[in-house]
């Protein structure tokens, strides 16, 4: 494994953020939802997220996540992806979602 300094993981920008609105992306590559996420004073940002396999769109409305929000934007196909939704990548490649466990104002960064 590559060793980074404190000073590298600083400059990544990890949030919550809130999930307001999603929807089935049948133009992305890999199986895919858009996902709108309201990250308090930083306002809502989109991606896309490839977690099709353990969550229908409709339940993930109303969860709280983390994200990289300071990578620059994203095509995927006809969506630009703003932000990077975190995820644990199992073996047979479902992702589950990487959630604070305590309820957590949107845009507060995570340390």
């Amino acid at each position: 494994m590559n060793q980074i300094t404190y000073q590298d993981f600083d400059k990544i920008e990890i949030r919550v953020g809130k999930i307001i609105k999603t929807e089935p992306f049948p133009k992305a590559r890999k199986p895919a939802y858009k996902l709108w996420i309201d990250f308090g004073e930083f306002g809502v940002k989109k991606s896309s997220a490839g977690l099709t396999k353990l969550y229908r769109h409709e339940e993930l409305v109303g969860k709280s996540i983390l994200a990289v929000t300071n990578f620059p934007p994203r095509q995927v196909a006809d969506f630009m992806s703003e932000v990077l939704v975190l995820g644990a990548v199992m073996d047979d490649g479902e992702v589950a979602l990487v959630q604070p466990d305590r309820d957590v104002s949107p845009g507060i960064r995570i340390l």
